[in-house]
């Protein structure tokens, strides 16, 4: 394996990710400041890290193939699975973004759980059982299936990081913040441990390791959100009601937080916020990622199953969260920065740690300083297990997907091309440790959005289209996921958030935030009117292939044993 060949794919990836990440601007949320040292906090987060990397040592002693380390081997049950999924989905966006929508916007912060919620049946019914009996390591491995290798695996990966850049920006950024409102560190020092972190889980342990840290996280985030939820409904008699009706007599919005259109008021702009969430969910490359890790399409099934359950149990606690933080916090001066006279503060600003924290402060209000530290040593796994997903999706498209089915074109060894996994992993927690940086002040939901948005304008139109249309063709894949892509790009640089608020022009050249429901039907449109009129003998030769890939995406024969392709 040459070490320019290795050179030039981690400077692409790096400049790929850098490039657009920086496209990515949401709204400022404000400073945050140093606190004080939070013992509790940190004796428990100092317990999950050593715990987390034993698991990680153990692994990396059971990781000897490529199998091993992008797949765990396919060993993983279905409920072990489901729990890793949903370890990996509710992301620093959901806990921390999500409650602190809702504190700022009432009702509406609702739109964003729902529509991460929403895209797992889409996955459950169109997408996992196809993936597993049909792929191998990533998604690209079923989008090429019957296509030209080089040209979707291109697509493919090129989607795939600019998902992984966006992100990873939205967890580097909760981490950053998290730790320097709990440990009283500098917010660069603290981007710099979860990157450091995250480059020994995904280099050293593999899908492994990162199974068994999402697992862990999971059932830690699970317990203590269910725990805050039930306190704050204790105190108010396990009314809703009562909850509600002190939110809305604390809020500065009123009786306006319990109805919608507070947060996205443009119909247009709620529609494509959605498409975007929901599709997108299809096309995040680190869930699609967990299909490969277990036996067959059945496992793979009840995994989505079982996922999907607890990640709707977890978004109602999110939305009880976020009402008990204004209830319980709004009226309480100690949780803001008092102004010049002592006793003003804005309550939608002036929090400590800024509304991302609304949480984190809501689990010192009902459950004193060690439920404090436990929810902040939880908060900050959430961000670790969610980042190694990321960084081993991204590792592995630039590893499996461009050196060794593009560049190497199958000529290569599974140690070189899981060397160059790890190599990759550390250049991509080096960029996330600069886009943490540089994205500092962002609403980590709003960054979010974003991914889903180009996983639904990219990812999702190739993967569906090559494995449903017999139609497609490779001409037609690559342009679709070319244009969704650009597409998506483009209308969310244009957009008020990025040509207005972060380069200063007078008025945005594409009037909505959330381009889902522009891009997405261009890029299904695109595959479909290329493929059309491609009439060359490799497209005629990519419809006939269909049958044979259909019979295997819904029975599974010819996908014998954990991995065979």
């Amino acid at each position: 394996m040459s070490r320019r060949v290795i050179r030039l794919v981690l400077l692409g990836a790096s400049l790929a990710l850098g490039t657009v990440s920086a496209l990515a601007a949401g709204p400022d949320m404000g400073a945050v400041q140093k606190q004080a040292t939070n013992w509790p906090a940190i004796f428990m987060f100092l317990f999950f890290v050593l715990f987390t990397l034993g698991i990680t040592y153990r692994a990396a002693k059971g990781s000897k193939s490529a199998s091993d380390f992008y797949a765990a081997g396919g060993g993983i049950s279905a409920r072990t699975n489901s729990l890793a999924i949903a370890g990996d989905y509710m992301s620093a966006a959901s806990f921390l973004g999500i409650s602190g929508l809702v504190y700022s916007s009432g009702f509406d912060g609702l739109i964003y759980s729902t529509g991460f919620l929403v895209g797992w049946p889409i996955v459950l019914f169109l997408i996992a059982e196809r993936l597993r009996n049909l792929g191998k390591f990533t998604f690209a491995d079923v989008a090429s299936f019957r296509l030209d290798q080089t040209s979707i695996r291109i697509i493919s990966a090129t989607g795939t990081l600019v998902v992984v850049a966006f992100y990873l920006i939205a967890q580097m950024v909760g981490a950053g913040k998290l730790i320097q409102l709990l440990f009283g560190l500098d917010y660069l020092y603290a981007v710099v441990i979860v990157g450091a972190l995250m480059i020994i889980y995904v280099a050293f342990g593999g899908m492994k390791a990162t199974t068994w840290v999402q697992v862990i996280k999971a059932c830690l985030l699970l317990g203590g959100a269910t725990f805050m939820a039930g306190a704050v409904l204790y105190l108010y008699d396990f009314s809703p009601e009562k909850l509600f009706a002190t939110a809305v007599q604390t809020h500065p919005k009123g009786d306006a937080i319990m109805a919608p259109g507070g947060l996205v008021s443009n119909p247009v702009d709620s529609i494509s916020l959605g498409v975007g969430l929901m599709f997108g969910t299809a096309g995040l490359p680190h869930i699609l990622m967990r299909f490969f890790t277990v036996s067959d399409a059945q496992a793979a099934r009840k995994s989505v199953f079982y996922a999907t359950g607890l990640i709707g149990y977890f978004y109602i606690l999110t939305f009880i969260i976020g009402f008990g933080g204004i209830a319980l916090l709004m009226s309480d001066p100690s949780y803001f920065k008092l102004g010049a006279d002592g006793t003003t503060y804005d309550k939608l600003k002036d929090m400590v740690g800024g509304t991302n924290m609304v949480a984190v402060n809501l689990a010192n209000a009902v459950g004193g300083p060690y439920f404090l530290g436990f929810i902040s040593a939880v908060a900050f796994a959430t961000i670790l297990a969610v980042v190694a997903g990321l960084t081993l999706a991204g590792a592995s498209a630039i590893s499996h997907d461009l050196y060794a089915q593009v560049f190497a074109r199958g000529r290569t060894t599974e140690k070189a091309e899981v060397n160059l996994s790890k190599l990759s992993a550390v250049g991509i927690g080096i960029v996330a440790i600069y886009l943490g940086y540089v994205f500092e002040n962002q609403n980590v939901a709003f960054m979010v959005g974003l991914a889903f948005s180009v996983a639904a304008s990219c990812n999702f139109p190739v993967l569906t289209m090559s494995i449903l249309w017999r139609g497609t063709t490779t001409w037609g894949a690559l342009a679709g996921g070319l244009v969704g892509l650009v597409a998506a790009v483009a209308m969310v640089v244009l957009s008020d958030a990025v040509w207005v608020k972060t380069f200063g022009h007078p008025a945005a050249l594409f009037p909505y935030a959330n381009p889902a429901l522009f891009s997405m039907p261009l890029a299904f449109l695109t595959i479909w009117g290329v493929s059309k009129i491609d009439r060359t003998r490799r497209g005629d030769r990519e419809r006939a292939a269909f049958d044979a890939q259909f019979v295997r995406s819904e029975t599974g024969i010819g996908a014998s044993g954990a991995h065979a392709h």
